[in-house]
Protein backbone atom coordinates (compact mmCIF):
# COMPACT_ATOMS: atom_id res chain seq x y z
CA UNK A 1 0.00 0.00 0.00
CA UNK A 2 1.32 3.44 -0.89
CA UNK A 3 0.93 6.50 1.25
CA UNK A 4 -2.00 8.48 -0.15
CA UNK A 5 0.13 11.54 -0.88
CA UNK A 6 2.28 9.43 -3.22
CA UNK A 7 -0.54 8.25 -5.46
CA UNK A 8 -1.43 11.31 -7.55
CA UNK A 9 -2.25 10.18 -11.08
CA UNK A 10 0.33 12.46 -12.66
CA UNK A 11 3.04 11.12 -10.35
CA UNK A 12 2.04 7.50 -10.95
CA UNK A 13 2.07 8.15 -14.71
CA UNK A 14 5.57 9.64 -14.48
CA UNK A 15 6.80 6.63 -12.51
CA UNK A 16 5.24 4.33 -15.11
CA UNK A 17 7.01 6.16 -17.95
CA UNK A 18 10.35 5.89 -16.14
CA UNK A 19 9.99 2.39 -14.70
CA UNK A 20 13.10 1.15 -16.51
CA UNK A 21 15.24 3.82 -14.81
CA UNK A 22 14.60 2.82 -11.19
CA UNK A 23 12.42 0.73 -8.91
CA UNK A 24 9.68 2.38 -6.88
CA UNK A 25 9.60 0.82 -3.43
CA UNK A 26 6.35 0.33 -1.52
CA UNK A 27 5.67 3.07 1.01
CA UNK A 28 3.52 2.12 4.00
CA UNK A 29 0.54 4.40 4.54
CA UNK A 30 1.53 5.18 8.13
CA UNK A 31 5.29 5.05 7.80
CA UNK A 32 7.24 7.16 10.27
CA UNK A 33 8.98 10.21 8.93
CA UNK A 34 12.07 10.81 11.01
CA UNK A 35 13.17 13.89 9.13
CA UNK A 36 12.96 16.79 11.63
CA UNK A 37 12.19 19.24 8.82
CA UNK A 38 8.74 17.67 8.50
CA UNK A 39 7.89 18.94 11.98
CA UNK A 40 8.77 22.48 10.95
CA UNK A 41 5.94 22.46 8.42
CA UNK A 42 3.56 22.71 11.38
CA UNK A 43 5.02 26.12 12.18
CA UNK A 44 4.66 27.22 8.58
CA UNK A 45 1.07 25.96 8.35
CA UNK A 46 0.00 28.51 10.96
CA UNK A 47 0.28 31.56 8.71
CA UNK A 48 -2.32 34.06 9.77
CA UNK A 49 -3.81 35.70 7.87
CA UNK A 50 -3.59 33.29 4.98
CA UNK A 51 -1.64 34.72 2.01
CA UNK A 52 -3.82 35.77 -0.92
CA UNK A 53 -1.25 35.35 -3.69
CA UNK A 54 2.14 33.83 -4.46
CA UNK A 55 4.10 36.96 -3.58
CA UNK A 56 2.45 37.16 -0.15
CA UNK A 57 3.04 33.45 0.38
CA UNK A 58 6.76 33.80 -0.38
CA UNK A 59 7.06 36.79 1.97
CA UNK A 60 5.13 35.09 4.77
CA UNK A 61 7.05 31.81 4.46
CA UNK A 62 10.39 33.60 4.54
CA UNK A 63 9.33 35.59 7.59
CA UNK A 64 7.96 32.48 9.33
CA UNK A 65 11.17 30.53 8.65
CA UNK A 66 13.34 33.33 9.97
CA UNK A 67 11.23 33.58 13.13
CA UNK A 68 11.25 29.93 14.18
CA UNK A 69 12.94 29.94 17.59
CA UNK A 70 16.37 28.29 17.77
CA UNK A 71 15.01 26.16 20.61
CA UNK A 72 12.53 24.59 18.19
CA UNK A 73 15.41 23.35 16.04
CA UNK A 74 17.35 22.18 19.09
CA UNK A 75 14.34 20.29 20.47
CA UNK A 76 13.76 18.53 17.15
CA UNK A 77 17.38 17.46 16.94
CA UNK A 78 17.44 16.37 20.59
CA UNK A 79 14.27 14.31 20.08
CA UNK A 80 15.80 12.16 17.34
CA UNK A 81 17.10 9.38 19.64
CA UNK A 82 13.62 9.01 21.18
CA UNK A 83 12.04 9.01 17.71
CA UNK A 84 14.39 6.26 16.55
CA UNK A 85 13.71 4.20 19.67
CA UNK A 86 9.95 4.56 19.16
CA UNK A 87 10.20 3.44 15.53
CA UNK A 88 12.34 0.46 16.56
CA UNK A 89 9.80 -0.47 19.25
CA UNK A 90 7.02 -0.22 16.68
CA UNK A 91 9.09 -2.43 14.34
CA UNK A 92 9.12 0.30 11.71
CA UNK A 93 5.40 1.05 11.96
CA UNK A 94 3.53 4.02 13.32
CA UNK A 95 5.33 5.34 16.38
CA UNK A 96 3.15 8.28 17.43
CA UNK A 97 5.69 10.93 16.50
Amino acid sequence: MKARCHTARIVCAWFEEHQDEFTVLPWPANSPDLNPIENLWDHLDRLDPQPLNLAQLATELESACLNIPVNTFRNLIDSLPARLAAVRSAKGGYSGF
